[in-house]
């Protein structure tokens, strides 16, 4: 929702301001504990796994949520091992399903038509992570919302050999989840009263994954 959001204020409402944006996000996180709270393993399980490689997935909090629930967890809310197990099984698969998907469905994508859930410039955003740095596409893509969810899309598009994505994905889906996981578990653990600075780390958090996203907008914009 968060990705939606911001993608959607640079390109509809010229005059939306940062304040606002982060006003969307601060509203948004006060949210997160409750959410994990009430989702559980499951419902962490389905949330990662559908950001790593459904399409209409790209909109999910997943850097957040794998933090904040990091954070649980060093409070005693949920088992660290068995967070991260669960949350890489969901990440691995997920982008094996979109894989899949993404060869499955070749070509025929790029001429899928715009909605709410689906834009072409986020293949495009995929496209050019592609283009830059190759297989390693599927380990950066995991810290860049949109791009992780058709990353793995656009693999099975160009058929890169599943040997060489699944390798990558591993790789990803461990520093993803595992990295985001244990900084919110050891933070936790180590900084007094991290309670009262969670929503501002989250928030940069947020900020810094959604900043490439930013910038390929505003250099849209300025472009025209």
């Amino acid at each position: 929702m968060l990705s939606l959001a911001v993608n959607f204020a640079f390109y509809h409402l010229p005059h939306f301001s940062l304040y606002a944006i982060l006003t969307v996000y601060n509203n948004f996180m006060f949210d997160l504990i409750a959410l994990i709270k009430a989702a559980g393993y499951l419902g962490l399980f389905g949330i990662i796994f559908a950001e790593s490689g459904l399409f209409f997935g790209f909109f999910l909090p997943g850097d957040s949520l794998l933090f904040t629930a990091g954070f649980l967890a060093s409070k005693g809310f949920l088992n660290i091992y068995l967070l991260i197990a669960l949350t890489f099984l969901a990440a691995v698969l997920g982008d094996n399903t979109g894989y899949w998907f993404g060869k499955k469905t070749g070509p025929k994508i790029f001429i899928r038509d715009n909605s709410l859930l689906f834009h072409k410039d986020h293949i495009t955003k995929a496209e050019n992570f592609f283009k830059k740095y190759g297989p390693k596409t599927i380990i950066f893509a995991r810290f860049v919302p949109i791009v992780r969810t058709f990353a793995p899309i656009l693999a099975g598009v160009g058929k890169m050999h599943y040997r060489t994505f699944f390798f990558y994905n591993l790789v990803g889906g461990a520093l993803w989840t595992a990295g985001l996981s244990l900084l919110g578990y050891f933070l936790g653990q180590l900084v007094p009263s991290i309670d009262k600075y969670l929503l501002p780390i989250v928030a940069l958090i947020i900020i810094v994954s959604v900043l490439p996203n930013i910038y390929q907008i505003l250099k849209i914009k300025f472009k025209k």
